[in-house]
């Protein structure tokens, strides 16, 4: 305390020196200290969350400190919230409740700050907003494969007091998805959906499409490659000919291209990709979480069709995955930036973590950050 204590005192003694010219600090004390560095992010910085040029000065523990330069650009009424890098790591009350933007009119002098917890992974949420659970059917028939699947439905908390339409993202691996008694653990997607709701990023219907169990593979491997041949461009054309018409058909979608995305992870995130730079008609928006492009190693990338233009991808990869992981998802970004089909049409998003592991905890926390880039991040 006595060093924090001589730190404030310094800086107040500045503001009593008539030589001494310094713009706004901000003072924060937080009641959980962690190695993870604190941010400010607000309406002078479009709500950036890891701006380095808004990263906040540790003083102490539990204790940190930002000074706007004196030639800052004040707005009007500076908005703000202290995050620890990233959304899914903002402040919350002792209570685990969402805290409201803070303020300030300020120009100089000290603004002291208070933060009980921090979220981590999104979490926790609020019962009130997590989606509607609804299967769509325990046997739903997929004629190009003569076979049957379960597939759910994930409605937005309040569908049934509203007429609104939403964008639709079609996952696969639904068993992985939101189930709690997953063998490796689940992507907790009901629970970052009804953060999202709290924080009013955006509402969305997210279709879950469950996997084949032995034949998993086999389905989302498409045409022949290193695992031999496989029935992916039939099953491609299932969720794209069949399923879909069926949901737009049943639920109040948004049923254009920008709003339809598709999006898996490991083999689900490539027959995810396929879909895409097969249909890109129908898909505006990919969620390709690690995708196993060791599959194929030349993989072709093109299209006779026009309809690519603000095609939007979201692309993740994890360093302690596999010792090719990150190079193949690099490799792919380049090839498909540098090809005619491509050019100028798609946004490619790739974020790394160089921590990240080849398993649900790690596509969960990317998942939330996918879906906001991918329909609701406007600036992008």
């Amino acid at each position: 305390m006595q060093e924090i204590n001589s730190e404030n005192a310094a800086i107040k003694q500045g503001f009593h020196d008539k030589n001494t010219k310094i713009g706004l600090q901000i003072l924060l004390k937080t009641d959980e200290d962690d190695a993870r560095s604190v941010y400010i992010s607000g309406n002078f910085n479009s709500w950036r969350t890891q701006d380095k040029d808004f990263m906040m000065e540790k003083i102490g523990t539990n204790s940190y400190r930002f000074e706007f330069a004196q030639d800052f650009d004040y707005p009007e009424e500076l908005l703000y919230k202290f995050t620890k890098g990233d959304w899914s790591e903002v402040e919350i009350d002792a209570r685990g409740n969402r805290t409201e933007n803070r303020s300030t009119k300020k120009y100089s002098g000290i603004q002291y700050e208070f933060v009980a917890r921090w979220r981590k992974n999104w979490l926790p949420f609020k019962q009130s907003y997590l989606p509607q659970v609804l299967l769509i059917s325990d046997e739903f028939e997929i004629p190009q494969l003569n076979k049957t699947r379960k597939i759910w439905a994930l409605l937005p908390h309040d569908y049934d007091k509203s007429d609104e339409r939403y964008p639709v993202m079609y996952l696969q691996d639904a068993q992985n998805l939101f189930n709690e008694d997953a063998q490796y653990g689940n992507w907790e997607i009901d629970k970052k959906l009804a953060v999202m709701s709290e924080y009013k990023i955006g509402k969305i219907i997210i279709i879950a499409i469950e996997h084949a169990e032995e034949d998993r593979i086999k389905e989302y491997n498409v045409g022949k490659t290193v695992l031999g041949k496989g029935q992916g461009k039939k099953y491609i054309r299932f969720v794209t000919e069949t399923l879909k018409p069926f949901v737009d058909g049943n639920f109040r979608t948004k049923k254009e291209r920008e709003h339809t995305g598709i999006g898996g992870s490991s083999m689900g995130g490539l027959v995810s990709l396929f879909s895409g730079l097969r249909y890109p008609r129908v898909y505006g928006k990919l969620m390709i979480f690690s995708p196993s492009l060791w599959v194929v190693p030349k993989l072709k990338i093109d299209s006779d069709s026009t309809e690519t233009n603000d095609t939007k991808i979201y692309l993740y990869a994890g360093g302690d995955e596999s010792d090719t992981m990150i190079k193949h998802v690099q490799k792919f970004k380049k090839n498909i930036i540098a090809s005619e089909f491509v050019k100028d049409k798609m946004k490619i998003n790739l974020s790394i973590n160089s921590e990240g592991k080849h398993n649900e905890t790690y596509w969960s926390d990317e998942f939330p950050k996918a879906i906001e880039w991918l329909f609701f991040n406007l600036k992008e």
